[in-house]
């Protein structure tokens, strides 16, 4: 037998990334190309804005770099290919366990704003929640809207003015109010300070005469009390917070640390998740947001007791670089992300993705 030469090879991976410039909407293949897109393509103030997060950014860069911590269980051989991706939420039927993250000033960040936006995920399939510092009404955004809209609520200093913004999402269709209780002070930024950004003086914000104000418990079951409609608390990363929630009539919480971008340090969200989700014990809906960024994160923030996930930043990006084309193609490369990871781990439903989808180390 002939003696082969004793080599040794080295496996390396092809930087195709390196060289690969994403500047256009047709070179896109996942959500963080869009981060690329929209460098390329926004305003220095706006994409600073949409794309940074408070103090070092720690939390801001934990929120997606948690989920690659968390590994999925891959099955062999399973029969998940008729695979029904829809869920109910609040008595709507919805495609994807996947919602639009509210957003500020989008007109700002493309000119079409909120249209665009509520165009793009409705041709998706995909719901949405609007801003309180939506910079188009609710009567315009209904008008084209195909998909469910829900409206979330900053806690202003005027009360009664908040009661007639809860009444005339009620009026418009509406069908949630997500009250967020995180942006009540304001947050160290350095990013979004050295570019500067500042709202363009033709875009005007409807529903926003102040800047969000403390606001005590008894106060918010005031406003669960005055409103028909489902509440969901915005901000919550904690069970202690999330039981407060239930006691004062929640009808959901969405976990949420506020993108990364009001108290740097907190825990990722995706982190925070299976504490709220022990101590809500499947009473109310449970919803994530923060730093999901592949179908994989989907199935993971599911599989770790998340009803559905919500989706900010990678939106805006999509939004201010492509509008509502580049909203729709955003959702359906998640959406598609997410059917692909559910049949590489045998779910062929939602209801069927539970903690044994994750891998025990």
């Amino acid at each position: 037998m002939q003696n082969l030469p004793n080599t040794t090879h080295k496996l390396e991976s092809v930087d195709i990334d390196k060289d690969y410039v994403v500047d256009d909407l047709e070179k896109v293949t996942n959500l963080f190309d869009f981060q690329a897109l929209a460098r390329h393509k926004m305003d220095s103030g706006a994409f600073a804005y949409v794309s940074s997060g408070a103090g070092d950014e720690t939390t801001f860069n934990r929120n997606h770099s948690a989920y690659d911590d968390i590994l999925l269980n891959p099955r062999v051989l399973n029969e998940a290919n008729a695979l029904n991706t829809t869920i109910t939420l609040f008595g709507d039927e919805l495609a994807y366990p996947i919602l639009v993250d509210p957003f500020a000033f989008q007109r700002a960040i493309h000119p079409d704003g909120e249209l665009a936006t509520v165009r793009g995920a409705g041709k998706a399939k995909t719901a949405c929640v609007i801003s309180s510092f939506t910079t188009t009404s609710l009567e315009d955004i209904q008008q084209i809207a195909t998909t469910p809209i829900w409206f979330q609520l900053y806690l202003q200093d005027d009360i009664d003015f908040a009661k007639k913004v809860i009444k005339q999402a009620e009026a418009n269709g509406c069908k949630a109010i997500c009250i967020t209780l995180d942006g009540n002070a304001a947050a160290i930024r350095n990013k979004e300070d050295k570019v500067g950004f500042k709202l363009p003086k033709d875009v005007s914000t409807p529903y926003k005469i102040g800047r969000p104000a403390p606001m005590s418990w008894q106060g918010i079951e005031d406003l669960i009390a005055y409103t028909t409609l489902p509440v969901l608390i915005k901000g919550v990363v904690s069970g202690e917070d999330a039981e407060r929630a239930i006691a004062i009539g929640a009808a959901g919480i969405i976990v949420s640390n506020h993108g990364g971008r009001k108290l740097d340090t907190a825990p990722p969200t995706i982190v925070a998740l299976p504490r709220v989700v022990k101590q809500v014990n499947k009473r109310i809906p449970v919803l994530i947001d923060g730093g999901i960024r592949r179908g994989t994160d989907v199935l993971k923030a599911l599989a770790l007791g998340a009803d559905a996930v919500l989706l900010g930043k990678p939106i805006a990006q999509a939004l201010g670089s492509a509008g509502a084309e580049g909203v729709t193609k955003a959702l359906e490369i998640l959406q598609h992300e997410f059917e692909m990871a559910m049949i590489l781990t045998g779910q062929d439903t939602v209801a069927s993705v539970d903690s044994s989808v994750i891998f025990e180390k």
